[in-house]
């Protein structure tokens, strides 16, 4: 029974070791809606885990938009990707973006960002 658990434990490993996903650029862009440019690292191991989206939050984080990551970027890290036709509700001059991967959901490196003016 040991020997099971600690097959169980050696094959689930590599799973944890990957980490969360940590957002680590953001470029946005704003005319009457607003273009983001976002940057994610995540040490992606194939289709069990890897980045899976990333998410525009209002400051008390109400979802604004997120970009769904169809695949893994094993060998493609940091990684970009974008995302356009955001519309920011009024009032709201800065966004949390966060990102999200398959195993451990959210709770890595967000960042806070401030929106140019809107035209």
């Amino acid at each position: 029974m040991k020997s099971i658990s600690i097959l169980l434990l050696a094959l689930a490993a590599p799973l944890a070791w990957a980490g969360e996903a940590d957002v680590v650029d953001v470029k946005v862009e704003c005319r009457s809606d607003c273009t983001f440019n976002v940057t994610v690292r995540h040490a992606d191991t194939g289709w069990d885990h890897y980045a899976d989206q990333w998410e525009i939050l209002t400051p008390d984080r109400k979802l604004i938009a997120k970009r769904v990551l169809y695949h893994p970027h094993v060998n493609e890290q940091p990684f970009t990707r974008s995302l356009s036709g955001v519309r920011i509700p009024p009032g709201i001059d800065r966004v949390i973006v966060r990102a999200r991967d398959k195993v451990h959901l959210y709770g890595g490196r967000e960042m806070t960002v401030d929106l140019p003016k809107r035209k």
